[in-house]
C-alpha cells in the first residue's frame, strides 16, 4: 500500500470516528422518530398516550338475515401509512391507507381475500354486523382508493380505518386499524 492509500484509509477511519463521537451527543430516540415518520405534513409526531379504541360489537360469521360475512385471514391488518397517534397536521390532511394480508377491490366486486377502505372520523362505536353508514364520519372509498385528503376543523380528531366487503359490511373477523388521535392546526 502506498502513502496516499494509507492516508486515504486513515482519513476514512478518522471520519468514521468523528461521526461516531458526534452520534453520542444526539438524541437517538428523536432521530429514530424523525426517520420513521416523525414528521408529517410539516407537523411533528407527538408522544401521545394510546387512543381509546372505538367500541366494536361482537362480529358474527352469519347475520340474522342469513348473509354470510366475508372471511378475513387472521393476519390481515389495515393501518395508516403516513399518520401516527399524536401527529400534528394542517389542512388538507392527507391520509394514506395501508393493508397487508389482503387485497383491495372496489365495492360491489365479490372477490375472496379483498375489501375496500372506510375512514372513520371521530367515531366512538362501530357495528361489526351491519353495512357501514356513508356520512361525514364514515367515509367510503368504494372505488378501491388507498389515500385521500380531508378538511378537518382545527383541534383534535380521532381517525380509524376499517375494511368493508363488497356490500360495505366489515369482514369476519373485523379488519380494523388502531384508533389514533391527531391535532389539526
Amino acid at each position: 500500500m502506498n502513502t496516499s492509500q494509507r492516508f486515504a484509509r486513515l482519513g476514512l477511519v478518522g471520519v468514521a470516528m468523528l461521526v461516531l463521537a458526534g452520534c453520542a451527543r444526539h438524541n437517538h430516540a428523536a432521530m429514530h422518530a424523525m426517520h420513521h415518520g416523525g414528521m408529517h405534513q410539516g407537523g411533528m409526531m407527538g408522544t401521545a398516550a394510546p387512543t381509546t379504541p372505538a367500541r366494536l360489537t361482537t362480529s358474527t360469521p352469519t347475520l340474522s338475515s342469513g348473509y354470510k360475512k366475508v372471511a378475513a385471514p387472521a393476519q390481515a391488518k389495515v393501518y395508516f401509512t403516513n399518520l401516527r397517534n399524536g401527529s400534528v397536521v394542517s389542512n388538507p390532511v392527507k391520509v394514506g391507507f395501508g393493508l397487508s394480508g389482503m387485497g383491495v377491490a372496489p365495492a360491489g366486486v365479490e372477490k375472496e381475500g379483498t375489501g375496500h377502505h372506510h375512514l372513520l372520523i371521530d367515531v366512538a362505536e362501530v357495528d361489526a354486523n351491519a353495512p357501514l353508514p356513508a356520512n361525514d364520519q364514515f367515509r367510503h372509498f368504494g372505488m378501491g382508493q388507498t389515500e385521500t385528503t380531508v378538511e378537518l376543523k382545527p383541534g383534535t380528531h380521532t381517525l380509524q380505518l376499517v375494511l368493508g366487503d363488497q356490500n360495505h359490511i366489515p369482514h369476519h373477523p373485523v379488519v380494523i386499524s388502531e384508533r389514533i388521535t391527531i391535532t389539526v392546526k
